[in-house]
């Protein structure tokens, strides 16, 4: 074998090649197979060097931005062209493994439990078994140290469970790649991506794995996750000199976990998985734990405090009680127990399970929600932005009328008709060329039925179209014609595509044509824009000039188009010499066409309801203004006022102070940009919103990152849409976000009502202590009861409470200052008062039992029972700040509430029966009328706190509650923006009259 080999070509690359052709050879020989067997094992020996020495080396560690196209190629043994063959991307896969991310190994079971010995409640368990041992309590001490372990146990399995919830949402993403195997384009899942694959990189595709580009056109890649740059890096291919080029300034290479912004390109993979610049980000970060969530800050901070000014009462009981006379021992054992029984350990849980499960329920309605936060700030949510196509509309296009030839003609039920007339294209050279240049100016793939599996198929017709909604409808109008599209595009086949970007709203295609020496140029897009490029028009079968009365038709068409919320795209051509694409040339006219995107079922009546929440919706569209008007004023987005629309084409150029001002008023942003996305979403949180954005492409991920709720379609979304989401609706029905708004609130809701019952119950028997020792009664409960106290009524019915059902006006009242605490000085009060009245009655039903039987274990008893019972009769009245059971209407049932009490009583019934555990927690026999005293007390507190509620129900000024007031429908008020003769460019709001 003689090889003539350039001296730039590495030997790896040299040996890679040499044995690709003997077994290309081979297979192709199969006669030969004798002859070539001695230079097959040759070559094997020298490729199993090659791969051995490549093999030792980190996939990451070679300088691939500094070598050339050809270079990387040979050295990565792959085709620029044929890209790998699957046996040897199976061959790779399983060298390297699946191309993905190192994930930090899950908390064991272990070492969660052993976590829950690490707070201050266990500690302070830990002095008072101790003091316990001293003093020759043992068993004290064991029973001390078995309510640790019984805590510990709550705590690891409402923790573990938290923990596979959360677990179970990661990677609820899976993005794809299409790549070249085999000499063909296919889409294989992202985390089968190996080393010398060929990836084909288009807008909206996300890059699965470190690459060099060979081929870049017009390519931009937003790198701001790897590298923090908020603007798109333009890339090319050229080799770079330096060897130190910072990873932002390696143009020439793309990024595993970046997303392509615009143009197209290919590359090759260098790096997959824990070898990619991403995967080196991930492994540095070793097990991190997942952050406290703001709610679960709140509650540390609040328990923290209560820590604080609970042990200051708790000094102050001990003091009290040596100088009545009782020993330091006893009263250092009592001391320490009330300091357990007053800190509300389960704070943390109760917020973290909460959380967790809410966020199972919330998949039961196919809402998929990756962050934990995210469940509180849906509470406070008072801005939707929605993207309209594909959000609020199907995304599913048809053409349902053209202007050409200087008439508009309808389109529907495939018939082509103005009037009563009916239209042949075929009779009409102008309308037959603006649907060939839409067939051609157009990226949609056409199959077969036959070919076609599991795909949706066209009822009427033998094929199929993938592609953009848009795309697609282009496709369907020609076929319908009678346009034989494959032929068509065979006869003009394409050369060189110029998509969309967000300087050029518009799209441009170059074909050869039949006659060799002449290209066709085909542009459709923005009609201002596609119109502006033209000189020409075709009318009547001959291109005359376009005269300003013309041009102004042509517009005033556009605008009767785009008034019946029809999509409308501009088409024009133009036949040159030249093989470049060239735009500035004089290009002919040939029409417009209009196309309708149905609005989703239900949406309509879905503003209503955010309206009624009190949350204010915003659409965003490409669409021009009168289009965005005729489907804002259908969904009645203003709320009975007047419609506001902004035309965003110069959003950018506008003073941010005024964007400021127009953003709280605007109802439709119209002709945007993403960039212009970003630029709403967060004007709109510069003024103190809480802004939630749904979108589904691309182009929205900006705006979705930077919201403080994305919401993402999960069935029709796109990759990237899906990477930078808090939330994916899985089914795409945007009718659900109503209901994530709901168990949002009531999330928030129900926690605060676990800290409020926590808290109350926890003050109650400080109180209580407090008192008894400070007038010198005994003590009304052991330290022993205290614990127990603790054990059966803190955790269980807390978690209980936040198992509650939304309440019947929770999507009724406007959306909570995500400023406000948790717990708010109003709740502090009603803690105190309420923590008061129970305090009392035990008191009372203590004094009582003082009064017939003296201080002693009796009189124990009875303020122990009355306490425990008091505080689970409390857990009802705290299911709702304003109903009460004197309000006639009942509230949801709960069971989970009713299981809990029901085992916290069954407790507390042992107790006072089962003989070992009366003498463990010296419980003495009580009679009829004590067990009477009991009941008493435990109810009246109930009573008396429903009493209140009900009176503030009847009179609300001071309790919180909301005023809703709905917008006058007569009020025809509006704003507008008029720009001065400096800013004539610039956008203003348009006033439509109401219709």
């Amino acid at each position: 074998m003689l090889v003539i080999y350039k001296p730039a070509r590495s030997s790896s690359g040299l040996a890679s090649l040499i044995e690709s052709l003997v077994f290309d050879y081979q297979k192709q020989n199969k006669n030969s197979v004798n002859l070539v067997t001695k230079n097959k094992h040759q070559a094997k020996r020298k490729a199993k060097k090659t791969r051995d020495l490549v093999g030792t080396k980190a996939q990451s560690v070679a300088p691939w931005h500094l070598r050339s196209v050809e270079t990387v190629i040979n050295e990565l043994q792959t085709s620029n062209v044929l890209g790998l063959s699957s046996d040897s991307a199976a061959r790779k896969l399983k060298k390297y493994g699946l191309n993905t991310l190192p994930q930090a190994k899950p908390r064991s079971g272990l070492s969660m439990f052993v976590d829950q010995f690490k707070s201050l409640p266990v500690g302070l368990l830990a002095v008072a078994a101790g003091v316990s041992v001293a003093t020759g309590g043992l068993l004290d001490a064991a029973v001390i140290m078995g309510v640790v372990v019984i805590n510990a146990g709550i705590g690891y399995a409402t923790e573990s469970n938290s923990e596979k919830i959360i677990r179970s949402l990661q990677n609820v993403v899976k993005p794809t790649a299409v790549v070249i195997r085999d000499g063909n384009s296919v889409e294989i899942s992202a985390t089968e991506i190996v080393r010398g694959d060929i990836i084909v990189l288009k807008p909206g595709s996300y890059v699965p794995s470190d690459a060099r580009l060979i081929e870049a056109e017009r390519l931009s890649i937003d790198e701001s996750a790897l590298t923090g740059e908020s603007m798109p890096v333009s890339k090319s291919t050229v080799a770079l000199e330096d060897e130190n080029v910072a990873l932002g300034d390696r143009v020439n290479m793309v990024y595993m976990g970046t997303l392509v912004t615009g143009g197209q390109g290919k590359a090759v993979v260098v790096a997959t998985g824990k070898y990619s610049e991403m995967g080196k980000i991930q492994a540095m970060l070793g097990e991190a734990s997942t952050p406290e969530t703001p709610m679960e800050k709140q509650l540390d901070q609040a328990g923290s405090q209560l820590v604080v000014i609970s042990g200051a009462i708790c000094a102050v009981v001990f003091g009290i009680g040596l100088l009545r006379g009782n020993s330091v021992l006893q009263m250092l054992k009592s001391t320490i127990s009330l300091a357990v029984a007053a800190v509300p350990e389960g704070l943390p849980t109760v917020a973290t399970t909460t959380l967790a499960l809410g966020i199972a329920n919330m998949r039961k309605h196919n809402v998929l929600i990756r962050r934990l936060d995210a469940v509180e700030t849906l509470g406070s949510v008072q801005t939707i932005c929605m993207d309209k196509t594909g959000t609020i509309t199907a995304n599913r296009m048809t053409v349902v009328e053209l202007c050409a030839d200087g008439r508009c003609i309808d389109v529907a039920d495939d018939k082509l008709r103005d009037g009563d007339e009916s239209i042949n294209p075929y009779s009409n050279e102008q309308v037959l060329k603006l649907m060939h240049v839409l067939v051609l100016c157009n990226e949609s793939i056409i199959e077969e039925k036959e070919k076609v599996k599991e795909k949706k198929e066209n009822k009427e017709h033998n094929y199929t179209v993938k592609g953009s909604s848009t795309e697609n409808a282009l496709i369907d109008l020609a076929i319908n014609a009678g346009v034989n599209v494959n032929s068509l595009r065979e006869n003009y086949p394409l050369q060189k595509i110029s998509h969309r970007s967000q300087a050029r709203n518009y799209m441009v295609t170059l074909h050869n044509t039949p006659d060799n020496n002449q290209k066709l140029v085909a542009v459709k897009g923005s009609p201002s824009e596609v119109l502006a490029l033209c000189s020409h028009q075709l009318k009547n079968g001959q291109q005359i000039p376009l005269t300003n009365a013309d041009r102004q038709l042509i517009e005033n068409d556009n605008e009767d188009m785009a008034g019946k919320a029809l999509r409308v795209l501009g088409v024009a051509y133009l036949i040159q010499d030249s093989d470049e694409i060239n735009t500035e040339s004089e290009l002919i006219w040939l029409g417009l066409v209009g196309m309708a995107d149905p609005i989703r079922k239900g949406v309509k009546e879905l503003m209503g309801d955010f309206h009624s929440a009190g949350i204010n919706t915003v659409m965003i569209t490409g669409d021009q203004s009168p289009t965005a008007y005729a489907i804002g004023k259908e969904l009645n987005l203003s709320q009975g006022k007047q419609l506001e629309i902004l035309d965003s084409t110069h959003l950018e150029q506008v003073d941010p102070e005024v964007v400021k001002g127009l953003c709280d008023r605007v109802n439709v942003f119209a002709r945007i940009s993403p960039a212009n996305k970003l630029q709403i979403v967060q004007a709109q949180q510069s003024i103190g919103k809480i802004v939630a954005m749904t979108g589904d492409g691309i182009n929205d991920a900006p705006a979705l990152k930077a919201a403080n709720v994305g919401i993402a379609m999960g069935h029709s979304g796109t990759d990237v849409a899906r990477e930078v989401a808090d939330i994916i609706l899985e089914d795409d029905n945007l009718e659900t976000m109503i209901i994530a708004v709901s168990h949002g609130r009531t999330i928030y809701n129900n926690i605060r009502k676990s800290v409020h019952f926590l808290l109350s119950t926890n003050t109650s028997e400080i109180m209580v202590m407090l008192a008894a020792t400070a007038a010198g009664i005994g003590e009304p409960m052991t330290a022993m009861q205290l614990l127990w106290l603790n054990l059966v009524t803190d955790i269980f019915p807390a978690l209980g409470l936040a198992m509650e059902a939304p309440e019947p006006d929770v999507l009724l009242a406007p959306p909570r200052d995500p400023s406000e605490p948790i717990i708010k000085n109003s709740d502090f009060r009603r803690i105190v008062g309420e923590s008061a009245i129970m305090s009392a009655s035990a008191l009372g039903a203590y004094g009582y039992a003082i009064n017939r039987y003296g201080i002693g274990a009796t009189a124990s008893t009875i303020g122990f029972m009355s306490l425990t019972m008091a505080q689970l009769m409390y857990a009802l009245s705290c299911r709702s700040q304003t109903h009460s059971i004197f309000s006639g209407k009942r509230l949801p049932q709960n069971k989970y509430l009713n299981i809990a009490l029901g085992g916290s009583f069954a407790l507390q019934i042992a107790a006072a029966t089962v003989p070992g555990l009366k003498g463990l927690l010296q419980i003495a026999p009580i009679n009829l009328v004590d067990m009477v005293v009991i009941g008493a007390s435990a109810v009246l507190p109930f009573l008396v706190n429903e009493g209140r509620k009900e009176l503030v129900s009847r009179n609300p000024k001071d309790d919180g509650k909301y005023i809703t007031i709905l917008p006058d429908s007569n009020d025809k008020s509006s704003f507008s923006y008029t720009p001065t003769q400096e800013q004539q460019l610039k956008p203003a709001v348009i006033t439509v009259p109401a219709m």
